[in-house]
């Protein structure tokens, strides 16, 4: 006799099935290192803007750090899909944790011996920017390793990203704390540390060895097939195009928070880790929506709603002179921020052939990390010239043009997508139609 199942063991295998991926022993190792440095990074983050901002009272100069921690992203996004493919990605992974390592622990030694300066900031955040460039399109090319099971790939997009936004909300409330304790070097010097534990979990991996190909064409060819591969597939090149001018504008908006935090609000670093932290509820509540799914199906739709939601709270976030309301909107604004960028990764992924998969993570990577320096250093600009508030308007507003614009692509986007899904098992349309010629099906 079929055992009947009862609301709480289909609640049970559901949440079974969230965390499917991490019964992959290398993905452990992942999860639990990345978990810990996350949040040092995330600790840095607001250490920096509000250090920055202590020093300078300058929305403007906010806009130019956030600026030279990302501009050499987007530059070398597409070169660094390319050497990604060329190298072994576990070495390259631990080879980027150890730089960003010695680029915390030389900025936490800075800070705590009271001598830097402006310049210093601007020239340790742009070597982040750099360590970034090559290894976000590494880290998401290696899950592909680290998850054996293809099936289980998107679930481990999925919780990599809650993992991430967990820390978004644990790292700055903390190092509200301890900036307003310590100061900004203790924070820089705590993720120094963190760092070792992704390289620990990284050397304790059991990897099999991808299998190398034998290259006859120069990075120059193999940079332009990467390019036509993102030009010509609607699909990922809408996507792309949608994902960058969320970045560009929506991620904006942490280069101002210092200001929002000390001005608006009338706080200081404590209200700045509140706001950051308010985001980072709506993120991780984001990751887990799509930790839950089942089925890459139906994600395409929701990057369209999600840019706009994100958009749209920006807009009223601009208007709020109320603590509360603004870590609302807040929250919202993490959830359509995270939602946008998690669900087009898991889509690209879920597309993307195993050959052209670390050279479009590059340009993953450079909508991500790239278009956001300009949107940063506009903002700046912006907030100097009309005020941080009418800023995170317009921003906002450009995030919801951008989803307008998607919703017109959306059908062409679907119908080259769909014979990919029919392929993978995702869409049995023979098992559809065959039910469809049962009478009373």
């Amino acid at each position: 006799m079929k055992p009947v199942a009862t609301p709480a063991t289909s609640s049970v295998a559901s949440m079974s099935h969230a965390w499917r991926s991490l019964r992959h022993r290398n993905f452990q190792l992942f999860f639990f290192g990345q978990s810990i440095s996350v949040i040092g990074n995330w600790m840095t983050r607001l250490a920096t803007s509000w250090l920055v901002y202590r020093m300078t009272h300058s929305v403007l100069l906010l806009g130019v750090v956030g600026f030279s921690g990302q501009i050499l992203s987007f530059l070398l996004g597409p070169v660094a899909g390319v050497w990604v493919e060329r190298l072994n990605r576990r070495k390259l992974l631990v080879a980027t944790q150890a730089a960003a390592a010695v680029q915390s622990l030389a900025l936490a030694a800075l800070t705590l011996t009271h001598v830097i300066t402006l310049w210093e900031v601007i020239v340790l955040t742009a070597m982040q920017g750099l360590i970034n460039a090559f290894d976000m399109p590494g880290r998401q090319s290696f899950l592909v390793q680290m998850v054996e099971d293809r099936n289980d790939l998107s679930n481990a997009i999925a919780i990599n990203s809650s993992m991430a936004n967990g820390a978004r909300l644990i790292g700055p409330a903390v190092a509200g704390l301890v900036v307003g304790a310590f100061g900004e070097g203790w924070c820089f010097l705590l993720d120094g540390f963190s760092y070792f534990a992704v390289i620990a979990s990284l050397l304790l991996m059991h990897i099999k060895p991808m299998e190398v190909r034998h290259r006859t064409s120069s990075m120059l060819e193999e940079m332009r097939e990467g390019w036509d591969y993102v030009r010509t597939f609607r699909p990922i090149r809408s996507i792309l195009l949608l994902f960058a001018v969320g970045s560009m504008m929506g991620y904006s908006y942490p280069v101002l928070l210092p200001f929002f935090a000390a001005q608006v609000l009338h706080g200081g670093a404590t209200t700045l880790g509140w706001l950051t932290g308010a985001s980072g509820v709506g993120a991780v509540v984001s990751a887990l929506s799509l930790a839950v799914r089942k089925s890459v199906v139906g994600l395409v739709r929701m990057v369209q709603i999600a840019s706009t939601m994100l958009g749209s709270a920006l807009i009223l976030f601009g208007f709020s002179h109320t603590l509360w309301i603004s870590l609302v909107l807040m929250g919202f604004v993490g959830f359509g921020l995270i939602q946008t960028a998690s669900a087009s990764n898991t889509i690209i992924q879920s597309l993307v052939k195993e050959g052209m998969r670390a050279r479009v993570m590059g340009y993953y990577t450079m909508a991500f990390f790239g278009s956001a320096p300009f949107g940063s250093l506009l903002a700046g600009v912006l907030a100097a010239r009309i005020g941080a508030a009418h800023t995170v308007m317009v921003t906002g507003a450009c995030c919801v043009a951008g989803s307008v614009w998607f919703a017109l692509e959306l059908p062409k986007v679907k119908a080259e997508m769909r014979p990919i899904y029919e392929e993978m098992g995702l869409l049995p349309a023979q098992q559809e139609a065959a039910l469809e010629a049962v009478p009373g099906a």
